[in-house]
């Protein structure tokens, strides 16, 4: 039987001989075997140690000793994050917070919003509902400023530039509390915090003219492994920006907060929701999808510059979600390149960087690309992060935060290089990610409770050998795959279920779908980003120049390309123009810091400010400011406040401007309005919001903005004023 069936995985399309991965595993010279015993326990032995792992609750039964073990590995894993209190040094001091939750890991023994609530979607709330649902209600809070919005807010974590609305990706709870709706009291604190958080991001992070939210990208949020260099010192680009993924999370939210909505029968409630959801999936496929790269891009800059960068992570929840429709999520998954050890969590790679999101696995990022190659029946991606979770499993003792992407390495010496940086056993979301390996990704349990599975032959070498069946028993169902007599095709689904109590038996048979090989050949690297061109005023038109051949932006469209030096028409309103470097093989840098012409009108003294336009039009509006309650890499002080423009027959416009940390004097994030001409306007600076007016930050102990009280302001400057882009004129 065995020699059947990897005869009928090599004709289905494999090109080499899949590994037969039942006692152990090979790689780079390291033999991995795994034992079980009489009593149900396993032993993983590797050349520098071993795991005793004791028998577990819940089974999988499978040809594989290996898969299985692993299976209880994971079980032993999450009882060992299972913790009665946490602690982080930044809260309390470092002391114990009581909470029956999960620890994110050995070295994160606290709870962080997007950790917890990716490893709850990945199917922790199947093994723990009780602390699944702890540890999300930690997450949220009220408001402890009297003056400020009351509300129930999901809390965005310390994080770039003072938090939130730097990082925006908070809404990634809802991705966890969807699956823990039955119990209603959680419920009516989600539909609260739904509404009251969804609101917020709306009048602070949203950009009605381009119709997408700002803010960093999701998970990846250590800015100089995938942001440019030069962000290290200054994240208004990061605040400005828009990122795919974070995007993608606030669809999630909005489709959930239409579907509560009608749940709770606020008709006009669904509708809206539903509306603000279209046009949101509307407006990531008109912005992020990069036709020439046939993927949607990891982020676009503030002035909507598109970056050649890409994030599986981003990629793999916008096909799950439903925003990618059926080619464009073929065709994204597909070009994504990968390794023989897995596929890196961004593409391409930073030659200048340290390992940790650059060029990096992360099981669980792995884990979603297994569910969107489900979503896109691709079988080869499918048996490819399988594969890549198993054997960092196997070959570490424990679920790790992350391996390197060349080695599958847990640390590799490379000098300022080396990584990754940090590597934590039994991470909570790489936990998650093998329990999503095994529950979803091989039976096919899905969170709706449907069983659909897609199973690439590849695999039943590995995973049934010389057996007819295999099974998976869980707290409340067992579930049972039947190979067919005979496997002919790539894939193995669902033929007939039969469900008796609560066993539920899966005859499969096996269908042939079209799958695109693997993209192995892609370049691991892009070029360094170069430094911001030089631009100088000469008879009509501006004198670009800059280091070496460079692609320029201006005012965030792609223009010339030069060789040192070029030209530019010179234009009435703000030019910006920004550069990148492109290689031998097609692949752009990061963009470089822009460099701004075009005359800038600076309104000073005591608020509010008037000022009168020279004549009708767009116009750009920012501040100067210092904000140095922390350091860029952390806190909840970032400054956030809304300019109230009341201009002459006109109505108020309210613009958000964010003032992040920074080192020394800094221009806030940018918006526009329009005047008309000779109209006086007057610029009134109201109260915003930040992570500091939280009762939650009440227990800071780490910085400016906790223990000592709320902290929302920056020592402001003068107020900028530049006319946009009408026409060609003489500089």
């Amino acid at each position: 039987m065995l020699n059947l069936l990897l005869a009928a995985a090599m004709a289905s399309g494999a090109a080499t001989k899949p590994p037969v991965w039942q006692d152990g595993l090979d790689w780079h010279g390291v033999h991995v075997s795994m034992q079980r015993d009489a009593q149900d326990s396993y032993t993983l032995a590797w050349p520098f140690g071993q795991r005793v792992i004791m028998p577990q609750p819940l089974h999988v039964e499978t040809a594989s000793v290996l898969f299985n073990g692993l299976f209880a590995m994971a079980q032993d894993d999450l009882k060992l994050d299972s913790v009665t209190a946490i602690r982080d040094g930044a809260f309390d001091h470092g002391q114990p917070i009581p909470c029956h939750c999960f620890e994110t890991g050995v070295k994160w023994p606290y709870v962080w919003t997007r950790d917890l609530s990716y490893s709850v979607d990945l199917g922790l709330w199947r093994f723990d509902a009780a602390r699944a649902r702890n540890g999300l209600e930690f997450k949220l809070s009220g408001v402890r400023v009297p003056g400020a919005p009351q509300g129930l807010y999901v809390m965005q974590d310390t994080g770039s530039g003072g938090s939130w609305p730097i990082s925006t990706d908070r809404v990634v709870w809802f991705l966890g509390a969807q699956h823990l709706l039955g119990d209603k009291a959680f419920a009516d604190r989600v539909w609260q915090a739904l509404n009251d958080t969804l609101a917020q991001d709306r009048q602070y992070a949203f950009d009605a003219q381009f119709g997408l939210y700002r803010g960093e990208t999701s998970f990846m949020d250590w800015r100089q492994q995938s942001y440019p260099a030069w962000t290290a010192d200054n994240v208004g680009f990061i605040a400005q920006s828009y990122a795919l993924s974070t995007n993608v999370l606030h669809y999630q939210a909005l489709q959930l907060a239409a579907s509560m909505a009608a749940e709770h029968h606020d008709t006009k409630g669904a509708a809206a929701y539903r509306a603000q959801a279209a046009a949101l999936r509307a407006a990531i496929n008109d912005h992020f999808w990069r036709a020439d790269r046939g993927m949607y891009m990891s982020y676009i800059g503030g002035d909507r510059t598109p970056v050649d960068t890409y994030d599986l992570l981003g990629i793999s929840l916008a096909i799950t979600s439903g925003v990618a429709d059926g080619e464009r999520a073929r065709q994204t998954l597909a070009n994504y390149p990968t390794w023989p050890a897995g596929s890196p969590v961004m593409w391409p790679e930073r030659v200048d960087q340290p390992i940790y999101h650059n060029r990096a696995i992360w099981p669980f990022v792995s884990a979603y690309a297994l569910r969107a190659a489900r979503t896109v029946n691709a079988p080869a991606r499918i048996a490819h992060e399988i594969r890549s979770v198993m054997r960092g499993a196997a070959l570490y003792g424990s679920n790790l935060e992350n391996y390197e992407l060349l080695t599958q390495g847990q640390h590799v010496d490379a000098g300022k290089l080396s990584g990754p940086v940090v590597n934590s056993p039994r991470q909570l979301w790489s936990v998650a990610a093998y329990l999503d390996v095994v529950a979803e990704g091989v039976f096919g349990l899905t969170a709706d409770g449907h069983v659909e599975p897609k199973l690439p032959s590849s695999l039943l070498p590995t995973l049934f050998g010389t057996r007819m069946a295999i099974t998976l028993n869980l707290p409340d169902r067992s579930i049972t795959l039947k190979l067919p007599a005979r496997v002919k095709g790539n894939l193995l689904v669902a033929d007939h279920i039969t469900t008796q109590g609560t066993a539920t038996t899966v005859q499969l048979k096996a269908i042939t779908v079209q799958d695109t090989p693997l993209r192995t050949d892609a370049p691991l690297y892009a070029p360094v980003a170069p430094a911001a061109p030089t631009l100088t005023a000469e008879r009509g038109q501006w004198t670009v120049k800059g280091d070496g051949r460079l692609q320029l932006y201006v005012n965030g469209r792609r223009t010339v390309a030069i060789d040192g030096s070029g030209t530019l028409p010179a234009t009435a309103g703000l030019t910006c123009v920004s550069a990148t470097r492109r290689d031998a093989q097609g692949l752009e840098s990061l963009p470089s810091p822009a460099t701004c012409v075009g005359e800038v009108i600076r309104v000073a003294g005591d608020w509010p400010r008037s000022w009168t336009a020279p004549a009708g039009g767009s116009y750009r509006v920012s501040v100067e400011y210092r904000n140095e309650h922390g350091p860029i890499s952390t806190g909840v002080t970032a400054a956030v406040k809304m300019l109230a423009i009341r201009c002459d027959g006109g109505g108020v416009q309210r613009l958000p401007l964010v003032m992040p940390h920074s080192v020394g004097e800094q221009r806030s994030t940018y918006g526009e309005f329009s005047a008309s001409a000779h109209a006086t306007c007057q610029f009134a600076l109201e109260d915003g919001f930040n992570m500091s007016y939280l009762q939650h930050f009440a227990h800071y102990t780490g910085g400016a903005g906790g223990i000592d009280g709320p902290l929302n302001n920056a020592s402001i400057g003068d107020l900028l004023i530049a006319p946009l882009t009408t026409g060609t004129t003489t500089p």
